[in-house]
């Protein structure tokens, strides 16, 4: 579904991403995990077109895309839900909800996908027609992956989605990610959290300093000495 050709991204004159190769298989959950600063995010901004490449391709559903202007890739159904949630405080929910739709005109479609995330996060219908900016971290967070789900994603790229969650919401989305997944939806997911990314992930790419430095299914990545020592503190 998304092929990533010896991707490499510099902010001016420092080197983010060093020639990243990688790919998502049709159906899949795929992780990029690592350590803070590692470029992780860089790759995400990359796909969506919000930063530019040094050099490189990026390939979707056999479409090259890389200098495609970002409404048209989302138009393909690459959707990103960028860390932080960028979510619009300032709007109720409802509206927040209604941004992720503005390039779709199927009506019933529409109500189908925003009634089935008021079914994954069901506080955010109760919340509906409150400003985004009242919800606490978590509900915020809720927000910004179904504003992103109902956009009609094929492939949906996760930044960071446990950031600023409690342990028990952290506990909760894995089987949300699960869900979205079993759905039809592809992912890739960016993640600090490195045992949540494993619960959900079918392979995965470890990042260090822009380069990947480790790759595999997830059993590999979990029965591995560096993932355990690193990550998981085995």
């Amino acid at each position: 579904m998304l092929k990533i050709k010896n991707l490499t991204v510099h902010y001016e004159k420092a080197l983010a991403v060093d020639n990243v190769s990688l790919e998502v298989p049709e159906g899949a959950v795929v992780i990029i995990i690592g350590s803070n600063g590692a470029g992780k995010s860089t790759i995400m901004k990359a796909l969506s077109g919000l930063v530019p490449l040094t050099s490189g391709e990026i390939w979707f559903q056999g479409m090259r895309i890389d200098g495609m202007a970002i409404h048209e890739i989302v138009k393909l159904g690459l959707v990103h839900i960028p860390e932080g949630r960028r979510i619009f405080s300032d709007l109720s929910v409802l509206t927040n909800l209604k941004m992720g739709v503005f390039l779709r005109k199927d009506k019933a479609g529409i109500k189908k996908d925003m009634d089935k995330s008021f079914e994954y996060f069901p506080i955010l219908f109760d919340k509906r027609h409150q400003k985004a900016g009242t919800l606490s971290g978590g509900q915020q967070q809720m927000l910004a992956i179904a504003r992103g789900l109902v956009a009609k994603p094929k492939l949906l790229l996760m930044d960071e989605p446990s950031l600023g969650l409690s342990p028990k919401l952290v506990h909760e989305l894995a089987p949300v990610i699960k869900s979205i997944n079993q759905s039809g939806v592809s992912v890739l997911m960016v993640e600090q959290n490195v045992s949540l990314a494993l619960q959900v992930a079918d392979r995965g790419y470890v990042l260090q300093v822009g380069k990947i430095i480790l790759k595999g299914e997830r059993d590999e990545l979990m029965g591995n000495e560096i993932i355990k020592k690193a990550f998981l503190g085995g």
